[in-house]
C-alpha cells in the first residue's frame, strides 16, 4: 500500500517518488495543503471502494498514518 500511496503523492504534488518515505509529514515534508489531501483521500476511496470519514483526515500526519489507516480497512 505504501507504493501506491507514494505514486499517488508523488503525482499529485509533483514531488519525485524517492523523496517520499512512511516518516514524511504530509502537510510539513511533502507541502501537500488540505485539498491536496482531500484530493489524495478522493482517489483512493474510488481506486479502493473504501469511504474515509472525514474526522480521520485530522489524523492523518505521516504518510504511515495513511498507510496503516488503508491497511486496516482491507
Amino acid at each position: 500500500m505504501f507504493e501506491t500511496v507514494k505514486a499517488l503523492l508523488s503525482k499529485q504534488l509533483r514531488i519525485p517518488a524517492d523523496e517520499i518515505t512512511l516518516d514524511s509529514k504530509i502537510k510539513d515534508d511533502l507541502g501537500a495543503d488540505s485539498i491536496a489531501i482531500l484530493q489524495l483521500l478522493m482517489t483512493i476511496e474510488e481506486d479502493y471502494g473504501i469511504v474515509i470519514p472525514d474526522e480521520k483526515l485530522a489524523t492523518f500526519d505521516t504518510v504511515a498514518d495513511v498507510v496503516a489507516y488503508l491497511d486496516s480497512q482491507k
